[in-house]
């Protein structure tokens, strides 16, 4: 390897560069499952590819920990199995044979003093079947009424907030009691923000005929049900995927480096700079698979009005809270079902519990003696409850947990874990956004954006974002593809 000596921010650094390199550099910055993905689908094809992490392991929000004894999910744990991107990824690093869909879906909703069940015919909360929402008990008479009395709202041309939409039609219930609830699990946001299009863009259809709501969303779930599963885990927990994709990708002669922040970006006449660590990368393209404020920082120098828009993105914050009981402990207190979540409305510290020893078999046939659940808190310009010590977080947790399912037992074992600025946040505007950032990114070549600050924040579309971005790169100069014909994998 040749060393060369460059300067960056007023400091002499060394850069890389293979002698006689044929093949072209691309760099990926950012190791969450984004960057992991573009790093998969690069590692296809004839190039050369290095992954810079800031942090010391990869994989993001996803994360696997041991607690009490037992592996599990401290980040997310499922993807929608409906959308074939993370799917195809787990099956491409190896882990195609260990998918597994959850043992029950039974969720309930915690609201007016029980818990109820989630009703059967619902997009997001927004209810399809009206005798299904009428049995569940999730809504006052009043507000049952309401939802009976739809009112359409007319064509909506444009993006509108899905909780003014839903409200408009069906009454403000539905969204506080249903919507609200299931979007929070999503986003961690509030549907008086939220874009419909951006955040529910299956109901935009709908939306746009102008037609009823419930009709829309009944024919929606109609075609649905046929569809499998809704959800999809991996045995010993999502948090296995970085793991294999890390592995496939050292494998594939990836340079996968961790505790490697980047310092700088910039552009060169012929591709890229890259400084991380001391030392200068010089690539033919990059991909930046980092949050939206981590980029912003990264293109200020080259694309300042893509920079500005970046720092637009807003994020939520939230606590993970997991607990391990022994399920000798639970006998009096049985838990059934797999957890439930909370509206806002109702004022509580949680936003939802999963049962996850109920909810995925693996971890009830890993630890059979033990019973795994977990709580989450804080939401969008609610994030108080990160700054609380641990044990305030946990005694919150199951002060709820008795209050909604009678628990009394102590857990032998917890774990709090913060995911500070998580998850963006999809206001009306925010795909108009995307677009102009999107536009700018591609006029310079060479440079590409994906992950969840773009066009969506699950892992599928997280993933679906990582493949438009490898598939979109070009070269600075000429503005075709890299080594053309070798960017899709």
């Amino acid at each position: 390897m040749v060393e060369l000596d460059a300067l960056v921010q007023g400091k002499r650094v060394k850069a890389e560069r293979l002698p006689g390199m044929a093949e072209p550099h691309v760099v990926v910055v950012g190791g969450g499952i984004a960057g992991l993905a573009a790093a998969v689908f690069l590692s296809a094809g004839p190039r050369r590819v290095t992954l810079l992490e800031a942090s010391g392991r990869v994989g993001g929000k996803l994360r696997a920990g041991e607690v009490g004894g037992v592996r599990v999910d401290l980040g997310a744990e499922s993807v929608l199995a409906r959308r074939p991107e993370a799917v195809e990824l787990a099956r491409l690093v190896g882990l195609g044979e260990e998918l597994e869909p959850p043992s029950t879906a039974r969720a309930a909703i915690w609201t007016g003093g029980g818990l109820r069940p989630i009703p059967t015919g619902q997009v997001m909360g927004v209810p399809g079947d009206l005798e299904a929402l009428a049995a569940s008990g999730v809504l006052s008479a009043e507000g049952l009424e309401r939802a009976r009395h739809e009112r359409p709202t007319g064509p909506v041309a444009d993006d509108v907030p899905l909780g003014a939409y839903v409200g408009a039609a069906l009454g403000p219930e539905v969204v506080q009691r249903l919507v609200e609830p299931l979007l929070g699990g999503v986003y961690a946001g509030r549907t008086d923000q939220l874009s419909l299009r951006a955040a529910v863009p299956q109901l935009l259809a709908i939306a746009r005929a102008g037609g009823s709501l419930v009709a829309g969303v009944r024919e929606l779930t109609s075609r649905a049900a046929a569809a499998g599963p809704v959800f999809q885990g991996l045995r010993g927990g999502l948090g296995t995927l970085p793991e294999a994709a890390e592995a496939h990708l050292r494998k594939a002669g990836v340079d996968l480096r961790t505790d490697h922040p980047v310092d700088e970006l910039r552009r060169t006449p012929t591709g890229w700079r890259v400084a991380s660590g001391g030392s200068v990368l010089e690539a033919d393209a990059v991909v930046l698979a980092v949050p939206a404020p981590q980029a912003a920082r990264l293109v200020e120098a080259e694309l300042p009005g893509a920079a500005a828009e970046l720092r637009q993105v807003e994020y939520a914050g939230m606590a993970l809270v997991t607990m391990a009981f022994r399920r000798a402990d639970l006998a009096d207190s049985p838990l059934t079902g797999s957890g439930f979540l909370v509206p806002p409305v109702d004022g509580r510290q949680i936003k939802a519990s999963t049962f996850s020893s109920n909810k995925w078999g693996w971890l009830a046939r890993s630890a059979p003696d033990a019973f795994l659940l977990r709580t989450s808190l804080g939401r969008h310009r609610e994030e108080a409850a990160l700054d609380l010590p641990d044990e305030e977080l946990v005694a919150r947790s199951l002060a709820d947990l008795g209050a909604a399912v009678g628990l009394r037992a102590t857990p032998y074992a917890t774990a709090v874990t913060r995911w500070r600025g998580g998850l963006p946040q999809y206001p009306v505007g925010h795909l108009e956004r995307v677009e102009r950032i999107r536009a700018q990114v591609a006029g310079v070549g060479g440079l590409a954006v994906c992950g969840a600050a773009y066009d969506g924040v699950g892992i599928p579309a997280v993933i679906a974002s990582a493949r438009r971005a490898v598939d979109g790169l070009s070269t600075p100069t000429a503005g075709g593809p890299v080594a053309e014909g070798t960017m899709g994998a």
